[in-house]
């Protein structure tokens, strides 16, 4: 349920925003503004400005990506299968736009689940 044509995202995002939350594109570890950010706040999606993930839930996996232990709402993201590059994985995309975010593994060092999002794919409003 995509909010906006691909052509709006693709005025209303940069060219590396929009390859990896249309695209499903990612960023090179340990180059994302939000890596190590500490700051209280809510994360939100880059795309819809949909709220994602608390501050809360966020903790350092060392993985280059920030990462969190559980979404704000249950029903904030979508798990789709990613058999890409050879992989089994779980993509996670916003629910409200559909654009991806990153991808959630099984086991944390805070919880059952390890979202390991991408800085580019979110905005934070710092509370």
């Amino acid at each position: 349920m995509s909010m906006k044509s691909e052509e709006e995202y693709k005025n209303a995002l940069s060219e590396e925003e929009y390859k990896i939350l249309r695209e499903k594109g990612t960023e090179a570890p340990f180059t994302g503004a939000y890596v190590d950010t500490k700051i209280d706040g809510i994360y939100r999606c880059k795309a819809c400005g949909t709220n994602l993930f608390s501050s809360n839930a966020k903790f350092n996996s060392n993985t280059g990506w920030p990462s969190f232990s559980d979404p704000i709402a249950k029903d904030a993201v979508v798990f789709t299968p990613d058999n890409s590059h050879g992989m089994h994985r779980t993509e996670v995309t916003c629910k409200n736009c559909e654009s991806h975010l990153g991808h959630v593994f099984n086991g944390s060092e805070k919880g059952a689940k390890h979202f390991c999002i991408n800085s580019t794919s979110l905005d934070l409003e710092e509370s």
